[in-house]
């Protein structure tokens, strides 16, 4: 997939004043300074689409991005450690649940994990919920410049190890880096599949839709 245009549509703590629309939505999510924002640049190929910040927690709100007019990109509020008050934490907290109880719309969540780190409880309870949910989610392991090859493969291999003692099936996963551009491709190619899918099935559904 190549991104010709990306463009910020609305930010809001309200899921229901999200875009009204059928277009298909994938949801960007993960702890707080997990280096979000600076994966969803690479990904769009943008400098500053997402906003990048030093201090954890400076996205506190569902951001909508109409990529190539036909689907959207949503950056969701870290979850973790931000350094935020605990109310404001449990209200954007709170939101991010509603979203993702009752957006339609979103075809996939992909769940960001700093890949230099074990595997962390706060991030495979979040996995857990939304396997509670059949809510459906891939993993991106982010960072991946900052290790080399042997103990990258071993952390992400004691990772997935890990999730075999509880999951029946593995989700699909990410190996990315925001900074050499690892394995964005791979990510947009997942996308751009998911969407073809999903367009062939409406023609079978409706064969006579143009």
């Amino acid at each position: 997939m190549i991104i010709k245009t990306a463009e910020f549509v609305v930010s809001n703590s309200d899921v229901n004043k999200c875009p009204e629309t059928t277009l298909p939505e994938y949801a960007f999510i993960g702890r707080s300074n997990v280096g979000k924002s600076s994966l969803i640049n690479a990904i769009t190929n943008r400098k500053s689409l997402a906003k990048t910040s030093g201090r954890p927690g400076k996205t506190q709100l569902i951001n909508h991005f109409l990529i190539n007019k036909e689907w959207y990109l949503v950056d969701l509020p870290g979850y973790g450690y931000a350094k935020v008050s605990k109310g404001t934490k449990k209200k954007f907290q709170s939101f991010i649940t509603k979203y993702f109880e009752k957006r339609i719309q979103l075809i996939n969540a992909f769940v960001l994990v700093d890949v230099r780190h074990e595997p962390q409880k706060i991030d495979m309870d979040f996995m857990s919920w939304l396997g509670e949910k059949q809510l459906p989610f891939s993993i991106v392991f982010t960072k991946a410049d900052k290790l080399k090859p042997k103990p990258l493969n071993e952390n992400i291999n004691n990772y997935l190890s890990i999730m075999r003692e509880t999951w029946a099936e593995l989700p699909n996963y990410f190996v990315t880096s925001s900074s050499s551009g690892q394995g964005t491709g791979e990510l947009l190619n997942y996308i751009q599949d998911t969407n073809d899918e999903i367009e062939r099935l409406k023609k079978e559904q409706n064969p006579f839709q143009p």
